[in-house]
């Protein structure tokens, strides 16, 4: 799965790394606590969070995440957008509810491993 079809799935808007579509997704994680992240995200994953902090990005970035999926209609300020785009990150942003938002992406063939 690329980012576009997680993009599609969900009928995101793209926030930045519109040129950064066609990067291979391998997994999915979705948490509001990035204590949880750290512990249970992979490479190549995306991202679902409601967190709209700078803390997000820094975590993402430690674990070569792609993309980040900001669900209920959150949309993260300017700066984190900002950092997001200084780091190769692709932002997204939908109003599907997390639980909502992972079960369209299961149900469209990603998956978030085994622990």
């Amino acid at each position: 799965m690329t980012v576009k079809d997680v993009k599609d799935t969900l009928k995101a808007r793209v926030l930045t790394g519109e040129d950064l579509l066609d990067q291979e997704v391998r997994s999915a994680c979705g948490s509001d606590m990035m204590s949880d992240v750290l512990a249970f995200s992979k490479d190549h994953s995306v991202l679902l969070t409601g967190l709209c902090n700078p803390q997000v990005i820094r975590t993402a970035e430690m674990l070569d995440i792609v993309c980040l999926v900001f669900v209920r209609g959150k949309k993260p300020d300017d700066s984190i957008i900002e950092m997001a785009a200084e780091r190769g990150l692709v932002v997204l942003a939908t109003g599907h509810r997390m639980f909502s938002a992972c079960g369209m992406l299961y149900a469209a063939g990603l998956r978030g491993g085994a622990i």
